[in-house]
């Protein structure tokens, strides 16, 4: 089982539109309401994969109770209430995504990591992010841009030995950093060597969505134990999958599995 740590979950609505009028009215021809924020989109992406997942999170009001219920409409397990005891035992890895709640500090998915007692993936930003990767996270996951904040000025889009130690000294402490690079692909450094994923060419879709399929395939391959240039392989596979479906946070299987044939990876010296 792999446990997901939603502490701000949200509902994405997607319109779709044949053409974008700036200053006029839009009339969407279909809208997609679905349980997103972060954590949930790994949660959706992990069952769609079969994996055993559980959903822990905060959700509250109108918007909290639509959230729990598209869930379980999608069946994806979830338990946003608070447990009384023990903390739950048994699952395998936790992943801890997305921005935290107002009234949290800093250091709470820190916290989290170091009560967990099983390998974590986190995927958030700022001081949140840093404070994680020192608490020891298995896989930390920023984006180009979220890296580039921590390390305090503009950094090279295109991954490399000189981004690989950047990430790998910004974040200090996580056991690897897979950085996203949007269409330019992934970068993983890891205490065994650094690896880059190209995907296949760029797709149209919408790309809501892509970071936390590439998040949830991180998790998925600590889990099965793979090599990390498979790990990279099927990450960037999955989160090419997701760019290019019209809704967010969703991914056809044939995409998936073509992408998956057209990704390279080669090792980063």
């Amino acid at each position: 089982m792999i446990v997901v740590v939603c502490l701000n979950p949200a509902l994405d609505v997607t319109h779709r539109v044949d053409a974008v009028d700036w200053g006029g009215v839009n009339r969407p021809r279909a809208v997609h309401a679905r349980p997103g924020g972060k954590g949930l989109n790994v949660a959706r992406t992990l069952h769609a994969l079969g994996v055993d997942v559980l959903v822990l999170g905060l959700a509250g009001g109108v918007t909290g109770a639509g959230v729990e219920a598209a869930l379980r409409e999608l069946g994806v397990p979830a338990a946003f209430t608070p447990v009384a005891g023990e903390t739950r035992r048994g699952c395998a890895a936790v992943v801890l995504s997305g921005s935290l709640p107002p009234g949290l500090p800093a250091g709470t998915y820190a916290t989290l990591i170091q009560a967990a007692g099983v390998p974590a993936v986190l995927d958030t930003h700022g001081e949140a992010l840093r404070r994680g990767a020192a608490a020891g996270a298995a896989i930390v996951k920023p984006n180009l841009a979220e890296l580039a904040a921590l390390a305090g000025g503009p950094l090279a889009t295109r991954g490399g030995p000189g981004l690989a130690a950047v990430a790998a000294g910004e974040l200090s402490g996580a056991q690897a950093v897979v950085v996203t690079l949007g269409p330019d692909g992934l970068l993983a450094a890891t205490a065994d060597g650094c690896w880059r994923a190209r995907p296949p060419a760029t797709v149209a879709g919408n790309a809501t969505g892509a970071g936390d399929a590439v998040a949830a395939a991180l998790a998925h391959g600590l889990v099965l134990g793979r090599p990390w240039h498979e790990r990279l392989r099927h990450a960037a596979a999955l989160g090419a999958a997701t760019a290019a479906a019209p809704v967010a946070g969703e991914f056809r299987h044939q995409d998936y599995l073509g992408a998956l044939r057209a990704v390279a990876v080669e090792e980063v010296r």
